[in-house]
């Protein structure tokens, strides 16, 4: 899987003014503590993490943020009393970047020794989303796109989770290449309405799939059954004549 900066994983908290930060901040401490070898700093760098976390919970109380700045500074010095000895200090860094609030900066540093994959699916369920196709999302930014555009892509497809499953597949394939935008789920919202036979619904997830062959046949039965602004419509690309021409046919 691609490397990615701390910007591209920064992408993630500006996505959502929901962020989870204390659910991120948990979730890379479970991924790192376990790399970290020495007993006593694995056990310090737990409790500075618990301690921010807290403050997170509640960011309002002033105690509990003299707390987490607390504990944030005691870490830091003890790295720093330490770092030219014999214990490796690499993972309780990245730990520190993250309790000092640099969530991109700390993925982009973890992601070499926890993998990508995990930190993408954290992250994605800390954008506290309704109506969101975490699934989806993940397939998009496995296949190369930024976090801004696999989750449009996956808040888009998530208000739409009762269409038909034929419909379903062809927003998906539009959202993997990329051509999935709100003009185009407008389109398709009047052909999940429209009542379709299994026969009449795979004419028009083929025709939504550009079967140049398919959409001329049904243009030229739209123009016999009196029908022809709708079928330069459908010639054209338009996706509403799509339901229209399916509909026509026999069942």
């Amino acid at each position: 899987m691609e490397a990615h900066d701390e910007s591209w994983w920064t992408g993630f908290l500006e996505a959502s003014e929901r962020f989870d930060a204390a659910y991120v901040l948990e979730g890379i401490a479970d991924l790192i503590l376990p790399k970290i070898q020495a007993p006593l700093l694995r056990r310090e760098v737990k409790i500075s993490t618990d301690t921010v976390i807290r403050h997170l919970e509640r960011p309002a109380s002033q105690e509990r943020a003299a707390q987490a700045a607390e504990a944030t500074e005691r870490l830091t010095r003890t790295l720093t009393r330490i770092a030219d000895g014999a214990i490796s200090t690499d993972e309780a860094a990245i730990i520190l970047v993250a309790l000092r609030g640099n969530y991109g900066a700390a993925a982009a540093a973890a992601a070499p020794l926890v993998g990508a994959a995990r930190l993408q699916r954290l992250f994605v369920t800390a954008l506290r989303l309704e109506r969101f196709d975490i699934p989806l999302t993940l397939r998009l930014l496995e296949g190369g796109q930024t976090p801004a555009e696999a989750v449009r892509s996956g808040h888009l497809i998530g208000r739409y989770s009762w269409w038909p499953s034929w419909l379903l597949r062809v927003v998906t394939e539009r959202a993997l290449a990329g051509t999935l935008d709100e003009a185009t789920i407008a389109a398709l919202d009047r052909c999940a309405y429209a009542e379709l036979s299994p026969t009449q619904a795979n004419l028009a997830r083929k025709m939504l799939s550009g079967n140049a062959g398919l959409i001329g046949t049904a243009a030229d039965r739209l123009v016999s059954l009196g029908e022809p602004e709708a079928a330069a419509r459908l010639r054209e690309g338009d996706l509403n004549a799509v339901a229209l021409a399916a509909r026509l046919v026999p069942l």
